[in-house]
């Protein structure tokens, strides 16, 4: 359960973050004429904020909430940070052998063993600059164990998972190259779950990512910010913010229409 005063800072992150999307978009300037006389010039305008806002939402809004929602539970809670940028030649050789094995149905993913692989070996060989894909949300717990997250679309596209299982794996080499002594978890947050009711179609990920261990679905990962429950609270959050800016979003868009 959220606490009152941390609803209160969800609740201004969003309105923040959407007053900010509204003050930077510009709508398409495509001419549709004839969309444009069926349905009017503010529900293109709409349509077209909608496409923008979901091809960003992560970024725009995901984001800023998870960072918040963060501090409930965590020592700190950041966006947009650097796991490392130094890799043993050592290190790197284990996950290639790693994504090699995977890839052809060798091993099974587990991320323990991996973790404790690449531990191993961390500061071996030749220490090697490298630039990882940055860290979506970074949490770090108070008994000092290190959280790197990589904020995914409901849907990502099931070629991507060999891809998103090298930065993780990567994220957990350029930490440990800095502090062997590390605890370290990484892993992929999809927000909300597309197929509700169903179960997340989570077989295309089977056999490349440890599914225990470096996914979090829907409310996984908001219960796993902010505790049990911080899910259908955020939701509930969502709903009065929307309702609470809607003569505001009714407004924006009319003007579209003088």
């Amino acid at each position: 359960m959220i606490d009152v005063i941390s609803v209160q800072n969800l609740e201004g992150v969003i309105k923040t973050s959407l007053r900010d999307k509204f003050a930077r978009y510009k709508p398409e300037t495509a001419y549709m004429p004839f969309h444009t006389r069926l349905l009017g010039k503010d529900r293109l305008a709409l349509y077209s904020f909608i496409h923008s806002l979901n091809t960003n939402f992560g970024s725009s809004i995901f984001e800023p909430v998870a960072k918040e929602l963060g501090f409930f539970r965590f020592k700190t809670s950041e966006t947009h940070r650097t796991a490392g940028d130094k890799i043993s030649s050592e290190a790197h050789k284990i996950i290639q052998d790693i994504m090699d094995e995977l890839d052809t149905s060798v091993r099974s993913p587990n991320k323990c063993e991996e973790i404790e692989a690449l531990r191993a070996v961390c500061q071996h060989g030749v220490m090697k600059k490298v630039k990882p894909t940055t860290v979506d949300l970074k949490l770090v717990s108070h008994d000092g164990t290190i959280y790197l997250s990589d904020i995914k679309t409901a849907k990502p596209n099931a070629g991507g998972f060999k891809e998103f299982k090298r930065t993780l794996l990567e994220w957990v080499a350029t930490t440990l190259a800095d502090n062997p002594e590390a605890q370290i978890q990484t892993f992929i947050s999809i927000p909300y779950n597309p197929y509700e009711p169903k179960p997340y179609s989570r077989w295309t990920m089977r056999g490349m990512l440890d599914l225990e261990h470096e996914l979090k679905v829907a409310n996984e990962f908001w219960d796993f910010l902010g505790g049990e429950g911080a899910y259908q609270d955020l939701l509930d959050i969502f709903e009065r913010v929307g309702i609470e800016l809607r003569p505001e979003i009714d407004d924006y868009f009319a003007r579209f229409n003088r």
